[in-house]
């Protein structure tokens, strides 16, 4: 039987809300990519895995810190000051213009005032924060749904992670794309990485890449429940031919990624094995086609 503990997430039903709640976490993302230093690949912008949905973590502003939380169970956008002050912006059917101003507001009247780039990123011919008008869906039991997902997913990176002691991201969420996701390097420099992102100059590669990388995740796309996804930047030669399991795992040649369907996990006996044995033999084959030093990276 399987795991209800995953629940259902048809890309064809939720797809609306999917793309508004995709910029409304590029605002919030975009707040602390402002006030935060940056970090290794990028690591200062993403969001994590919260109780109640997703958070910022602390974010300094001046002599004070602040946090912003998407709550997806009772459905707001919090922002909390380390000086007691509160705000709560309603989770609700509406333009994301509106949201961005809402967002602007609070955090002014918090004297949190920050000033962001408003076009997103990763996203062909986007519209500006401010001018958005087009995407309006928001499904709270979706985005609930959503986020419970990402509770699981969360827990069997965590647990994929914790077996590689070299240098190891945390399980984050990167808001460019709306996929959640964890890498390991090898320890030696990559080539320098074309680019081409949407909106995305060619900086923002170099530096998510400048260093040999496995790097998994689940993104909510394309179709069907969303994917599972294994890749190695650079890509060793008779990657994408590699033997990986389980038997659903495929080569996407349009992504230049293994994939494993969501669908495939959530209906296995045993979700969490299905998606470890698919996270570890991509991993494997990274690893030994690229000649890392796997004895000295890996936990035994």
């Amino acid at each position: 039987m399987s795991d209800s503990r995953w629940p259902k997430l048809p890309v064809a039903e939720w797809i609306d809300t999917r793309d508004t709640l995709q910029l409304m976490t590029q605002v919030v993302g975009k707040v602390r990519l402002t006030n935060t230093p940056l970090m290794s690949h990028w690591w200062n912008v993403v969001l994590y895995v919260s109780a109640r949905g997703l958070t910022t973590g602390l974010i300094p502003h001046g002599g004070r810190a602040f946090s912003i939380d998407f709550d997806f169970i009772d459905h707001q956008l919090v922002i909390s000051a380390t000086n007691g002050d509160r705000r709560a912006i309603p989770l609700k059917p509406g333009p994301v213009a509106d949201f961005y101003r809402h967002v602007m507001a609070a955090l002014d009247e918090l004297g949190l005032s920050t000033d962001i780039w408003t076009t997103p990123v990763e996203i062909p011919d986007a519209i500006p924060f401010d001018t958005d008008e087009q995407h309006v869906a928001y499904d709270g039991d979706q985005a609930h749904r959503f986020w419970l997902a990402l509770v699981q997913m969360n827990r069997v990176f965590e647990e994929f992670r914790s077996r590689y002691i070299g240098k190891v991201s945390p399980v984050h969420f990167f808001w460019g794309a709306l996929d959640l996701a964890v890498t390991r390097f090898s320890g030696r420099t990559a080539p320098k990485h074309p680019g081409g992102a949407p909106n995305c100059g060619p900086h923002v590669m170099w530096e998510a890449y400048s260093h040999e990388v496995s790097s998994a995740g689940y993104w909510p796309g394309p179709d069907g429940e969303g994917v599972f996804y294994s890749y190695a930047y650079p890509e060793p030669e008779g990657y994408r031919e590699a033997s990986v399991s389980p038997a659903q795992a495929t080569f996407d040649e349009a992504l230049g990624e293994f994939t494993l369907p969501y669908t495939a996990v959530r209906e296995a006996d045993d979700p969490d094995a299905l998606l470890l044995d698919f996270l570890q033999s991509t991993y494997d084959a990274a690893a030994d086609m690229g000649g890392w030093d796997r004895e000295a990276l890996e936990r035994r």
